[in-house]
């Protein structure tokens, strides 16, 4: 597949929005046994996750061809994960606005308003995977390990921020929240790699005899019958190298998982605020990557049909 900015910006930006108000409601429901948080922690970490969420919604508009009609892909909710998405993003934004206003202003129902607002973090997460998932044509993204991973690195990025918005609002947190973020960082390089395996043992369900109809043993495809591109050339491959397609699975694997961890160990170590962003911004920047990558290592059975150009 070829990727689309505006989806990798989408899924990544909305991970660390999930991540972290779900980083909020850990540290409330922990601290409720016990201990006292600065209620700036919790209205900082709203206003921040919403502007996450936003991020990504705004994002997604840039892969709108008619912006105007956007209000359509809530239409199909009955049987399109795409529509349940689009229900659950704004029911979760609500439900963040709603938490940090409560916080804001003292009132006591936020530890109810945190459990909605995780149940709609869940089903979000949820929806956004399953737009994959539900694809049996695509087995590289058909397993339950696409969920597993969406969970774990939206986890993971939100959690590393949490530990950066301690810094400034509760520093008694942050070694903690490093803790869960690291914990979170490793569980998504196991899920992670365990699809990278699986996918590298894939037998394709299609072939070039299938894609056109005819059963003979030698097929070569000279020609697709047109001197250049097409629709179909471009949306359905990233026209990349095997070569760059390893380069990018290796870069996302050393940024979003192991220079993270390290940054974070080293940062709560030495109380390094620095080593702490540049522990988000590098895992960040990994993420990017490895949701290109995923987009990308979708093989699509109709580029089968459309090997070369001339």
């Amino acid at each position: 597949m070829n990727p689309a900015w505006s989806v990798i910006l989408l899924t990544t930006l909305l991970g660390v929005g999930q991540g972290l108000f779900l980083a909020l409601w850990g540290v409330e429901f922990a601290a409720s046994g016990g201990g006292v948080v600065p209620p700036g922690f919790y209205v900082a970490g709203s206003v921040l996750s919403l502007f996450f969420l936003v991020s990504g919604l705004v994002a997604s508009i840039f892969h709108l061809g008619h912006p105007e009609r956007g209000w359509r892909a809530a239409a199909m909710w009955r049987t399109s994960w795409l529509s349940r998405e689009v229900i659950v993003l704004p029911v979760f934004m609500a439900l963040v606005f709603a938490y940090g206003s409560a916080h804001y202003y003292g009132c006591p129902a936020t530890v109810w308003l945190g459990v909605a607002g995780v149940g709609a973090c869940i089903a979000l997460f949820v929806c956004t995977a399953m737009i994959y998932a539900c694809l049996k044509f695509l087995q590289e993204w058909h397993t339950p390990l696409t969920l597993v991973n969406y969970f774990m690195l939206g986890c993971a990025s939100g959690f590393t921020f949490a530990t950066v918005l301690a810094v400034w609002t509760a520093p008694a947190l942050v070694a903690a929240l490093a803790q869960c973020a690291i914990a979170f960082t490793i569980a998504g390089f196991a899920s992670r790699m365990a699809s990278l395996v699986r996918n590298a043992r894939l037998k394709s369900r299609s072939s070039l005899q299938s894609a056109i109809g005819i059963p003979h043993p030698q097929i070569q495809q000279k020609s697709q019958g047109q001197m250049g591109g097409s629709f179909n050339t471009r949306e359905f491959f990233h026209g990349k190298s095997v070569r760059w397609l390893r380069s990018i699975k290796w870069l996302f694997l050393a940024a979003a998982f192991a220079v993270p961890v390290l940054l974070l160990a080293a940062g709560v170590a030495m109380v390094s605020m620095s080593l702490l962003v540049a522990a988000f911004i590098v895992q960040f920047a990994g993420l990017l990557a490895e949701r290109w990558f995923f987009f990308a290592q979708a093989r699509h059975s109709q580029n089968l049909y459309y090997q070369a150009i001339s």
